[in-house]
């Protein structure tokens, strides 16, 4: 099995080789440049489900890989407060399969620089903490959990949900009565 990592990021690299050694072993785990097709800070989780989208089918197709994996960060507002997200799309060559999380409260001096300078997270966060390229490192989930969390951690995540329907493919097949949890027939 071969499965294509549309990214050279060593952190989004690291988490899906971590997940995906679990399910398959023996696979060869490459990854290539592709193109999100999005801005550089994607603001709402459409936008980034489409740019995960786009590096997953381009990395598939760029790789001839059984499954392109595409991993896109974000920041996304719920109830009034600029958070952390991330998606992940992993393309079989027939359907897209998703998963998102990594939901962490951005700071106000993050949040400011992000929606009035349209600076991309990992840059803010440099400037928060006097890093560099912490979005390499801990990035933001890091930073701000202590340590606790991390964004690979999360990438990891988000990585088994996407994977959900092929580890599990009977609960997402149409109606199968065998499969149904709490089935009386």
């Amino acid at each position: 099995m071969k499965i294509a990592v549309g990214s050279l990021n060593p952190v989004k690299i690291a988490a899906v080789r971590n997940v995906m050694r679990r399910i398959y072993p023996a696979a060869e785990i490459v990854s290539v440049t592709a193109a999100s097709g999005v801005s550089p800070n994607p603001l709402s989780d459409t936008e980034a489900i489409a740019g995960a989208v786009s590096r997953a089918e381009k990395a598939f197709a760029g790789a001839r890989a059984d499954l392109g994996v595409g991993l896109e960060g974000s920041t996304t507002t719920i109830g009034g407060r600029l958070m952390t997200a991330g998606w992940v799309a992993i393309y079989d060559g027939k359907r897209c399969h998703l998963g998102g999380g990594g939901h962490v409260c951005l700071p106000s001096s993050v949040r400011r620089r992000i929606m009035k300078d349209r600076a991309e997270l990992g840059d803010a966060m440099d400037d928060l903490v006097g890093g560099k390229n912490t979005k390499q490192k801990m990035g933001a989930i890091g930073i701000l959990t202590r340590g606790l969390g991390s964004r690979q951690r999360a990438y990891e995540y988000i990585v088994i949900y996407a994977m959900a329907p092929l580890l599990a493919p009977q609960y997402y097949q149409g109606r199968n009565k065998k499969a149904e949890v709490g089935s009386k027939k």
